[in-house]
């Protein structure tokens, strides 16, 4: 079973599980690429999987739907047209035909109804917009409470889960990350090579929560050099660690 990279809209990843037969693709924001995809890898679509309700990552399902009649999956708590089977927390989705299990997590921040879809095995994540590559959402709809929490749930996840997030954002999250915690080795060593892959316009996700725990200030906010470097800047109001990320995504807003 693989994982196909499906690019769309200037920075958008759609994901394609398959199995060299069938597929699932998860947060489907553009039909047309998905399509070509499924006609170029000689791929049935089985399943269609959402994260959260904003058009691009659910903008191709309608016309998805016209060629096949298929179960979509998507948050309870979010409205999206056209789910079937909504999900919270706890909840799996059993895909038969690919044979692959998933186990729903809520995350909520970006969006109040957000999920995230955890295999166990092989140990994937689709994580939407809620983690990023470097980097973690926009609190559109959340606080930085429960973004802080859903972010704790998915950094509990073991550390060689590859993370599929939605976008390529992941150069300008590090130097972000590298302004955050300036002393960070591993920072400045990720930046240096995922540029390289941006130059060769090579995808730089999947990342995985190891990676991403060393390298990503919003899996850092407990860390003292993050917060020691917010005090310095006079950007840290408050002293506990949702005030950390708070301060954080605030900066990043801005950044």
């Amino acid at each position: 079973m693989n994982v196909l990279t499906v690019p769309a809209f200037n920075d958008n990843y759609l994901w394609l599980i398959h199995d060299g037969q069938h597929a699932a693709v998860v947060d489907p924001g553009d039909a047309a690429p998905i399509l070509a995809a499924l006609k170029a890898n000689q791929l049935t679509l089985t399943a269609i999987l959402a994260t959260h309700h904003h058009a691009d990552h659910v903008g191709g399902v309608a016309t998805l739907l016209e060629s096949f009649d298929v179960p979509v999956y998507g948050p309870a708590h979010d409205r999206i047209a056209h789910v079937t089977v909504p999900l919270k927390e706890g909840d799996v989705v059993g895909l038969d035909q690919l044979g692959l299990r998933m186990r729903v997590i809520d995350v909520p921040g970006h969006t109040r109804g957000h999920i995230a879809y955890y295999a166990e095995e092989p140990r994937w994540l689709f994580c939407g917009d809620t983690l990023f590559a470097g980097g973690c959402g926009r609190l559109f709809e959340g606080t930085p409470a429960q973004m802080l929490s859903s972010l704790d749930k998915l950094a509990a996840l073991p550390d060689d889960t590859r993370v599929y997030c939605a976008h390529e954002y992941t150069v300008s999250n590090l130097r972000f990350a590298l302004a955050a915690e300036p002393d960070n080795a591993a920072i400045a060593e990720r930046l240096k090579e995922e540029q390289a892959k941006r130059e060769q316009h090579i995808p730089t996700v999947p990342s995985t929560i190891g990676l991403e725990k060393k390298t990503n200030p919003f899996l850092r906010a407990r860390e003292l050099t993050v917060a020691r470097n917010l005090q310095s800047q006079n950007k840290l109001h408050g002293n506990d660690t949702t005030a950390v990320f708070a301060a954080l995504r605030e900066w990043k807003n801005n950044f």
